[in-house]
């Protein structure tokens, strides 16, 4: 996921979507535990993915708390 399409994102579409990316990363981790996946990357790209999806969502809350604050 690019960060322009996570810039995109309604905040209740990005909470879904954070939702969905750690259900995802768990799914590959199990499924690597039972038998080594395919393409091991996988595994970081869904972390790095559940990153940015963080990160937006943390901004977002300083920009709100900044705008009550002044």
């Amino acid at each position: 996921m690019k960060n322009t399409e996570i810039l995109a994102l309604s905040d209740e579409a990005l909470n879904e979507q954070i939702k969905t990316e750690k259900a995802n990363g768990q799914s590959l981790r199990f499924a690597h535990a039972i038998s080594p996946l395919e393409n091991p990357g996988r595994l970081k790209t869904s972390r790095k993915n559940v990153a940015r999806l963080l990160t937006e969502q943390t901004r977002r809350k300083n920009e709100q708390a900044n705008k009550t604050a002044n």
